[in-house]
């Protein structure tokens, strides 16, 4: 009996070791609306691979728990297909819990309209770091490492370096590649540029925002010291309008404001005048096509 019983331990250890090293848990969707009347088998297993390399990939040498995963979403909305190739605009959000609530915090809510792929239903998702195999997984190891990057950006100051470092490989690696997104001269809006205002030196103040604005504000304010976050918040506001003041029309600019309008509203509903006032200010500024929205700040009861 215990020749049996010894081998089953170990394998039901090596099993939770495994469970503990994945770090991301992605809800993948593809909507085909727009393609109705195709053959949906190959979405099917599209999605269902998609899920898989996100989810089950050991991207890290850290070791998560089941409830420490990072929870993001990626929709794909499939706009064409002609045989073998998809074209599309991917959705990718990820969210991160604010210590002691029960709140996520959006940090990116991307809408990236280069996703343009060879895919034949149910082949293998090779990837290897340093060559380009196909562009499906190039943009899913992307996202992977840029996911990491940010997430941990928030919890420690430049936390992200690694992951930002082998997202610039995988981006390297890409280069060759004949779909757009990978190049700078493609657009400026693409993953190219994304990935530069995490990685240029000139830009280095949004990662003082991310840690500043997530560790320093949002988590204290979970913590019930909710007036010594939210100026924690407003410091960190500063840091935006620096590379505002720069580089105001920068691809990761437009990306936050998408990402966090909602949060910055919700936080300034309330609050010491002069302090609403001075950030009002700044993100009627970088977010100048909502700067009716935050105007009505001013004037609001407070909602907390």
């Amino acid at each position: 009996m215990k020749k049996i019983i010894i081998p089953i331990l170990f394998a039901i250890c090596f099993l939770a070791q495994n469970m503990r090293a994945q770090e991301l848990n992605f809800t993948v969707t593809v909507n085909t609306k727009q393609v109705s009347g195709t053959d949906q088998r190959i979405y099917e297993a599209l999605q269902e691979g998609m899920m898989n390399f996100m989810n089950n990939r050991i991207w890290t040498n850290i070791k998560f728990e089941q409830q420490e995963r990072i929870e993001g979403t990626m929709v794909l909305v499939v706009k064409s297909r002609e045989g073998n190739v998809i074209n599309g605009e991917l959705n990718v959000g990820i969210r991160r819990p604010v210590y002691k609530s029960n709140y996520n915090t959006p940090i990116l809510n991307i809408v990236d309209d280069d996703f343009s792929i060879n895919y034949i239903e149910s082949q293998p998702l090779d990837f290897n770091e340093n060559s380009f195999m196909s562009n499906l997984t190039s943009i899913l190891a992307f996202y992977g490492y840029f996911t990491l990057g940010i997430y941990f950006d928030t919890f420690g100051l430049e936390g992200g370096e690694n992951f930002f470092k082998a997202a610039e490989m995988v981006v390297s690696a890409a280069q060759s590649a004949v779909e757009p997104g990978w190049k700078a001269f493609d657009s400026y809006k693409n993953r190219y540029w994304l990935l530069e205002s995490f990685q240029n030196k000139a830009y280095r103040p949004l990662r003082k925002y991310m840690y500043e604005y997530h560790r320093l504000g949002l988590d204290v304010m979970g913590n019930g010291k909710v007036d010594e976050g939210r100026t924690a918040i407003s410091k960190s506001l500063d840091y935006v309008k620096e590379v505002y003041n720069s580089k105001p029309n920068l691809y990761f600019l437009q990306i936050l404001n998408d990402t966090k309008r909602e949060e910055w509203k919700g936080i300034y509903s309330d609050g010491p005048q002069q302090e609403k006032t001075k950030a009002v200010n700044i993100l009627r500024e970088i977010d100048a096509s909502h700067a009716e929205e935050y105007e009505e700040l001013l004037n609001a009861k407070p909602r907390f």
